[in-house]
């Protein structure tokens, strides 16, 4: 089913629209889930969760993309599940390393209230990744966007795992130079 008829039943409240997002974006939904938190059952509950905010969602908004709809919100809620386990001394996994290898890259929380409109940090964020390479582009959100580990992005691609970090450490060097140069304070 195509993604405007998924979302059409959405907006007429069909609960058909449940099982035809499982049918197509499950598998993906899990992924992202899966990379962030290393567990099936919670990963399978934020998956879930995921179709209860996206049928709580569609009435107020049409997205664009249906699958980086339900990407981000899968995301948002494994990221928060993470918190609360790390809160409690649990979990492991990418998204410590991952977040910590951003840190001097991405604007800290404190200063980003200093950002006129968080638009331009997205357009910034999107103008960067257009001038990227196809390779590096895809390394990078595999690695920030999704949280995989680096030897498995290296076994995707068949290099080595020096050449991945080699890629994200200069990928993260000209993201910092772009928001640098664009008067983001980082």
């Amino acid at each position: 089913m195509e993604d405007n008829q998924i979302v059409d039943l959405y907006w007429a409240r069909f609960e058909k629209a449940i099982s035809e997002t499982s049918n197509k974006y499950g598998h993906y939904c899990y992924y992202i889930a899966y990379n962030i938190l290393h567990s099936k059952e919670d990963s399978e509950e934020c998956v879930n969760d995921t179709y209860l905010n996206a049928w709580n969602a569609m009435p107020d908004q049409r997205p664009n993309i249906l699958s980086a709809f339900l990407g981000r919100i899968t995301r948002n809620l494994s990221l928060q599940r993470w918190e609360k386990y790390t809160a409690q001394k649990r979990g492991a996994g990418q998204v410590p390393l991952a977040l910590d290898e951003l840190q001097d890259c991405i604007p800290a929380t404190d200063k980003t209230v200093h950002i006129v409109d968080d638009l331009m940090l997205a357009d910034l964020l999107n103008r960067f990744l257009a001038s990227l390479t196809a390779e590096k582009r895809i390394i990078f959100m595999r690695r920030y966007w999704y949280l995989c580990p680096v030897a498995e992005i290296a076994s995707d691609f068949a290099i080595s795992e020096s050449k991945v970090k080699m890629s994200l450490l200069r990928s993260r060097n000209e993201l910092k130079l772009l928001l640098t140069k664009e008067g983001i304070d980082l």
